[in-house]
């Protein structure tokens, strides 16, 4: 008995339609990995079926058609475009994609708007790191958080899923990523509206209605008939202005002078003080170099304070100019906001606006005064002990000069320096004023101790007997004056002829010792003195007196030196 197959295949109907069936494939051309057109044969509640003119129909997701309106318009028959992804499967069946389809035609048409720079219909469907997916014609694109708006948006939940204009900025073939950007849109349109705006205005005109939008620190921003212009803060006036917003409000209408418009950028500045003359254009004439004025204080600052000379006119008096006895004076110690005050102007700068002001110089200069006391007793506070010197206040005018620690006493010991505290009064003598600056003496209240070599008449070469006051390793000091306010030291090469009786071991304190003066110079307060040199002149002496008698006789200079010194000390007993 002969099969079912058999039987159709001896069938000639059955031939027949084989024939037709296989010659209707071979003129189908599908390929893989394209776009083909589909036709809707059924809709159902979860796919769409196509027939693709295949063996077999095929099925799309539902899912694939709800993210436009396209569902809604679709119907039995529509032809739709779809991706050949498999001609038959494992299964048999053909595979197709309505959304990837979609992609590819939107990424090709991405390619081509991307070089024209084309405005696109997009979704923005999420928000990711960074910014938001935004989905043109089915391709998800990235758009940054920075170019979703002109300006930062707290909150975007009315552009979701809502149809938006963007543009693509940026197209990464390799990753397959795209960039959008709707802030370029929205900034396209609005620099279109703003140079037909510009069109109406140009340099040079003056606008009495301008709106003010916005006040900063740094200006106030206008909107000049639908243009924004900005007022810089040194263009509202000649003068100093302190914030934008105590001049103005919010939605005040005030009168401008355009004075640039740039054209690639559509920037428009503006100015209120260029509708004015500028007050520093005949400055000269009004205010001389060295006179008096009067003015009201504006602002204080750490380095100086600014006085309001007339509208439009500041000066700055710095703190070296507000006090004759303080150079670095904390301005606000000395003046005060809105207070009105003479000045002297110092120096006038046209082409910088600069004008510099002494208040000081309006007021009496104690250094006129105190050039005439040099040499005067006074009475000082001390303000500061340093290592070398203290810096005291004058109690009567309140100036501030220095005693150095060698001008406490005569011995010139820093010593001295903890002798005294911080604000205790003592008593001095100004010995020198120059260059603003005084030096204070103290010991020049006291007796000089050189001024014992002018009481004594004595001079260079003279011998003087003096008492052994310390005996020391590298010599011996001596006093001159009985009260021992005059301590000299004899280096140890100059204690004896001899070099084996130049020993400071052998003297000792108190002890008389005849020493020449060798060096005496009584301004520096150079002393020299040497014993050595008093032995060897009177040894010139004793030959001198006794040599000439002693030669003839054969005596030897011993016998001469015993013989002087015999006789002498004969005389003494």
């Amino acid at each position: 008995m002969a099969s079912e197959q058999e039987l159709k295949k001896q069938n000639p109907l059955h031939k027949e339609f084989q024939n037709l069936l296989d010659q209707d494939f071979k003129d189908r051309k599908l390929k893989e990995n394209e776009i083909i057109k589909a036709k809707v044969t059924e809709i159902t509640k979860n796919f769409i079926v196509v027939d693709c003119k295949a063996k077999m129909e095929g099925m799309i997701p539902i899912e694939e058609f709800k993210n436009d309106e396209e569902l809604s318009k679709l119907k039995v028959g529509s032809q739709i475009d779809v991706y050949l992804e498999r001609i038959e499967s494992f299964k048999g069946e053909i595979i197709v994609s309505r959304d990837k389809a979609r992609k590819m035609k939107a990424w090709k048409k991405m390619e081509k708007v991307f070089e024209t720079q084309e405005e696109m219909t997009g979704y923005i469907t999420g928000k990711v790191k960074g910014g938001f997916i935004a989905t043109v014609d089915g391709l998800p694109c990235f758009m940054p958080s920075s170019q979703i708006d002109v300006r930062p948006l707290k909150r975007v939940d009315h552009l979701m899923n809502t149809p938006v204009k963007v543009i693509a900025t940026r197209i990464d073939k390799n990753r397959g990523n795209v960039c959008v950007s709707r802030r370029a849109v929205l900034e396209k349109s609005k620099n279109a509206e703003i140079s037909e705006a510009l069109k109406n205005i140009k340099e040079g005109d003056i606008v009495n209605d301008a709106i003010v939008k916005a006040t900063t620190d740094w200006g106030i921003f206008l909107d000049i008939n639908g243009v924004d212009a900005l007022l810089h803060v040194s263009d509202l006036s000649h003068g100093r202005v302190k914030k934008p917003s105590d001049l103005v409000t919010i939605g005040q209408k005030i009168k401008v002078k355009i004075t640039k418009i740039d054209n690639k950028t559509n920037r428009v500045s503006a100015s209120v003080k260029a509708l004015t003359e500028d007050p520093y254009d005949n400055i000269e004439k009004k205010y001389k170099l060295g006179e008096i004025y009067e003015g009201i204080v504006t602002k204080i600052m750490d380095y100086g304070c600014f006085v309001k000379i007339e509208d439009g006119i500041e000066g700055l008096v710095h703190n070296s100019e507000l006090d004759w006895t303080n150079r670095n004076v904390k301005p606000s110690k000395i003046l005060s906001v809105s207070q009105k005050i003479k000045f002297k102007i110092v120096n006038i700068d046209k082409e910088t606006k600069r004008i510099s002001l002494s208040y000081k110089a309006t007021l009496d200069n104690p250094w006129d005064k105190i050039k005439e006391k040099t040499g005067e007793t006074v009475k000082i506070k001390i303000n500061n002990i340093t290592d070398k010197a203290i810096f005291g206040e004058l109690v009567e005018t309140g100036l501030t000069g220095m005693l150095h620690y060698k001008e406490i006493s005569y011995d010139e010991n820093n010593e001295d320096l903890k002798k005294f505290k911080k604000n205790e009064i003592i008593e001095v003598k100004i010995s020198e004023i120059k260059d603003d600056k005084i030096k204070f003496s103290k010991r020049a209240l006291d007796k000089d101790p050189l001024d014992w070599f002018k009481d004594n008449n004595k001079k260079v070469g003279d011998v003087i007997t003096t008492r052994i006051h310390e005996v020391l390793k590298t010599g011996v000091k001596v006093s001159i004056d009985k009260d021992k306010k005059l301590i000299v030291t004899i280096k140890k090469s100059d204690l004896a002829k001899d070099s084996a009786d130049a020993r400071p071991e052998v003297f000792s304190s108190g002890n008389a010792l005849d020493a020449k003066i060798t060096e005496l110079d009584l301004k520096m307060r150079k002393i020299k003195l040497s014993v050595k040199a008093a032995q060897i002149d009177e040894e010139k002496s004793l030959i001198a007196k006794f040599g000439e008698g002693a030669t003839k006789s054969g005596a030897t200079l011993k016998g001469i030196f015993e013989k002087a010194i015999g006789k002498k000390g004969k005389k003494e007993k």
